[in-house]
């Protein structure tokens, strides 16, 4: 069993209420781990004692959302240096439930700055993008552990993996797990697509030049030739499981 496969079973084990914890010794040559994670101070009691890793092997980057915007983003510089000048062995971006950024929407942003006396035209016109807003604390971490296996800063032998950490149980979910990743590159596996086969001769373009105006429209069906629209019926409410409220959080390693 890897380094961060270990990390979840052990987690697993202790929210069963097992005697459960992960022995570093046994995973000297992985350690230590680089971790983004947000800057939410629920986290600080929590990480890195629910993955059982000693502090001093766990270098820690925050941002707030735990957003990487792309593969050569700022955030991107940090994560690469902790490799060749910290000695990171391993990538981990950790997301946390009931995050304030995915909660917070652009409206509200913006009545936010202006408390603070910074009025909309200071700020980037798009606000989502140049912000990082999410609407996933899922989605969010696997986007991100996406963009730094993409990124030609990190080695293609290191391990980038994406977790979410529920904040009141200290609970893990292993949601992107880079050992697949890297077996999958090792393997040289391609992904394909089906796309449909067609021929580039027989293809029909219009014949208006750039700059023309169509004169020529198609005429538009009568109301008596157009369907009427078919009422939908609502869909039932989703079930949502309730987790436990109370977990096991391991003893911190030293």
């Amino acid at each position: 069993m890897r380094l961060f496969e270990a990390i979840v079973d052990a987690n697993q084990r202790a929210a069963r209420g097992e005697n459960a914890g992960l022995r570093p010794a046994d995973f000297a040559d992985f350690l230590p781990i680089v971790a983004l994670s947000c800057i939410d101070p629920r986290l600080n009691p929590l990480l890195p004692e629910v993955l059982g890793i000693p502090d001093e092997h766990f270098i820690w980057l925050r941002n707030a959302g735990n957003i990487i915007t792309g593969p050569m983003s700022s955030t991107m510089r940090s994560l690469a240096l902790a490799c060749p000048v910290k000695a990171g062995r391993e990538i981990v971006v950790i997301g946390h439930t009931d995050c304030r950024v995915r909660q917070t929407s652009s409206a509200e942003l913006l009545d936010r700055f202006r408390a603070l006396g910074i009025e909309r035209a200071r700020l980037p016109d798009n606000l989502n993008e140049f912000f990082g807003l999410f609407a996933s604390e899922r989605q969010n971490v696997i986007k991100a552990a996406g963009f730094v296996r993409q990124s030609p800063l990190i080695g293609p032998a290191i391990p980038v993996h994406g977790m979410l950490v529920d904040i009141r149980t200290g609970q893990i979910e292993c949601l992107v797990n880079g050992y697949n990743a890297l077996e999958i590159t090792a393997a040289g596996v391609t992904q394909e697509w089906n796309l449909p086969s067609f021929d580039l001769g027989s293809m029909k373009f219009p014949e208006t030049k750039i700059g023309e105006i169509t004169t020529h429209a198609e005429p538009v069906p009568s109301p008596a030739t157009v369907p009427p629209a078919r009422s939908l019926k609502p869909m039932p409410p989703a079930s949502i499981p309730v987790p436990p409220r109370i977990l096991h959080r391991h003893p911190k390693q030293r």
